[in-house]
């Protein structure tokens, strides 16, 4: 039993003060089961308004997701009235990359039924990612898209794999060789290989102590037969030179780095870098 606060809200700007003008504000929320994020841009002059972000100090569950998020949005009556566009980003293990040649729409459950526990009344959606003949087949939060929809009408939703996959990929950076990107949160890790623009490997991962980071990286690796002298391991999100997850990473891995990725539309000065999510910024 968790008691006293849930969670942990880190923020710059309110959400709730950025609304002078409506017309073109677009609200993206990334939601997992630990933490939310919200994150307000000018569609017109490309400026982020506001940015939020709530971590869970323990994991939540869809209910409790869904009461901290009513809680959040719930602040203002007319907030339904207050974005031209929304988008939401489920941020899950319930996932599965699947070869375009391969897909068919009629048999999502299939793709899912050996890595996720699907209920009956489960929504299986699927994103295809751009230039990688790759469909992602997930299980969104239905009680999240539920409320979404009653509070704002139609609205955008997708995969969080999806963004951050399709975003790396199309950087615009030539690297020769293979490269590891790991996306860093508090709790969780994203794991990305790729090699000549092509995606080799994505997954995400639980951690608690660096040695589970570390774990889940070489595997991951081992996986791919990956020569750990020569892969370039670029790090980026809730880490720094020094710390210990990256110590721990530069013992056994040779070329390992903090990486800051390319956002040319939503420069990250405009915020305090620390709190924001490259997964719901790339998403914008």
């Amino acid at each position: 039993m968790v008691t006293g606060h849930l969670s942990m809200t880190e923020k710059t700007i309110d959400i709730e003060q950025s609304k002078e003008n409506n017309t073109h504000r677009k609200l993206s929320i990334q939601a997992g089961l630990n933490g939310l994020s919200f994150c307000v841009t000018d569609t017109i002059t490309h400026k982020i308004l506001a940015f939020e972000k709530t971590t869970f100090k323990a994991q939540s569950t869809p209910y409790l997701m869904l009461k901290e998020l009513k809680a959040k949005l719930g602040q203002s009556g007319d907030v339904g009235n207050n974005f031209s566009e929304v988008l939401v980003i489920h941020k899950n293990n319930m996932f599965g990359l699947v070869p375009k040649p391969f897909f068919n729409k009629e048999e999502l459950p299939n793709y899912l039924k050996f890595n996720a526990k699907i209920m009956a009344n489960d929504l299986i959606a699927y994103d295809e990612i751009p230039n990688q003949d790759i469909v992602n087949v997930y299980i969104p939060y239905t009680n999240i898209n539920n409320y979404i929809f009653d509070l704002f009408g139609e609205f955008e939703f997708k995969h969080s794999g999806t963004v951050l996959i399709s975003a790396l990929l199309n950087e615009g950076r030539t690297v020769a060789g293979p490269v590891c990107y790991v996306q860093v949160s508090e709790k969780e890790m994203e794991v990305m290989v790729v090699s000549d623009k092509k995606l080799l490997f994505y997954n995400q991962f639980e951690y608690k102590i660096p040695n589970d980071f570390l774990y889940y990286l070489l595997f991951s690796l081992e996986q791919l037969q990956m020569d750990l002298g020569k892969v370039q391991l670029k790090m980026f999100g809730a880490v720094e030179e020094g710390d210990p997850i990256y110590e721990l990473c530069h013992q056994y891995i040779g070329q390992v780095s903090v990486f800051v990725p390319n956002s040319p539309s939503f420069p990250l000065e405009e915020l305090e870098n620390e709190v924001i999510d490259f997964s719901i910024l790339s998403a914008l």
